[in-house]
């Protein structure tokens, strides 16, 4: 992976055994690691493994998910839904940030898999998201759109002002996620925020389909801007070397021009009128 500076989570307790150790270790753990099984994860739409990986005596629990496991989809082309994952770990590191849990691409028990370090979460889920009987958000939220909630009653969606999730809307820009619901926001006891499931990127059209619209044309924040200019280098070495095998030409063609366009434009996108801005289901 390139090594760049990562700029860490502000307002966290201390990191757990895992986030302790640094990013080159979990990763090699994660890679070389005997794979053990602990169940598996039914409610996700490819298969999805709960493992443990071992390494000279180092445990760590992870989301194992391989390639053989994969339900095709029209419009992504089939069996690299795992690269992809990998592909935006790798871009997320790149512009300093740790949304996204390491992520690795390995030979497992039924052939290629991406395999990822497992996230405990808050009990609350973070409190990212919520349901408001208003027309409008009240104060430290933003709207998505009304839900209905029952038979002939709806409530208006919303997201925080979270300034993570702020960061994670332009990573998702970036990647161009076409499938971010709050089901893929992972707070955890100790106050960070992560982010999974990042098969369904990449793409060379405007696929952005996510519940972070609540910041749509408003300036970038100068960290967006500093972490952008970061990809912009790295996608020129060894990062760009890196998403070769794991992206086409043209998706890495299309990457650096979504990267190039928000640095011109320097305000959030806004959704696009050609393909639904909501995930469904949005959680």
């Amino acid at each position: 992976m390139p090594a760049t500076e990562r700029i860490p989570q502000v307002g966290v307790s201390e990191p757990t055994e895992a986030e302790a150790l640094d990013a080159a270790t979990v990763r090699e753990i994660l890679t070389r690691g005997e794979l053990t099984v602990r169940g598996q994860i039914t409610r996700a739409s490819n298969a999805v493994l709960l493992c443990d990986a071992v390494l000279d005596g180092r445990r760590l629990a992870c989301v194992h998910k391989p390639v053989a496991g994969e339900r095709p989809l029209w419009d992504f082309p089939d069996g690299n839904l795992a690269r992809r994952e990998v592909a935006a770990y790798a871009v997320c590191e790149a512009m300093g940030w740790d949304f996204v849990p390491p992520t690795v691409l390995r030979e497992g028990p039924w052939g290629e898999a991406m395999t990822q370090l497992w996230i405990e979460t808050a009990d609350d889920g973070g409190g990212l998201l919520a349901l408001q009987d208003a027309e409008e958000p009240e104060e430290g939220w933003k709207a998505i759109g009304l839900a209905e909630v029952e038979e002939d009653r709806t409530a208006l969606l919303v997201h925080r002002d979270d300034p993570r999730l702020r960061l994670l809307s332009v990573l998702d820009a970036v990647i161009n996620n076409a499938d971010r619901k709050g089901g893929h926001l992972l707070a955890t006891p100790g106050g960070r925020l992560h982010a999974i499931d990042h098969g369904v990127t990449f793409h060379t059209d405007n696929k952005l389909r996510t519940l972070l619209w609540g910041w749509a044309g408003e300036p970038l924040p100068q960290e967006s801007l500093a972490a952008l200019a970061l990809l912009t280098g790295a996608l020129e070495g060894p990062l760009g070397e890196l998403l070769a095998p794991l992206l086409t030409e043209a998706e890495i063609t299309a990457l650096g021009a979504r990267v190039a366009s928000l640095r011109e434009t320097g305000v959030h996108p806004e959704p696009s009128e050609e393909w639904p801005a909501i995930p469904w289901p949005p959680v």
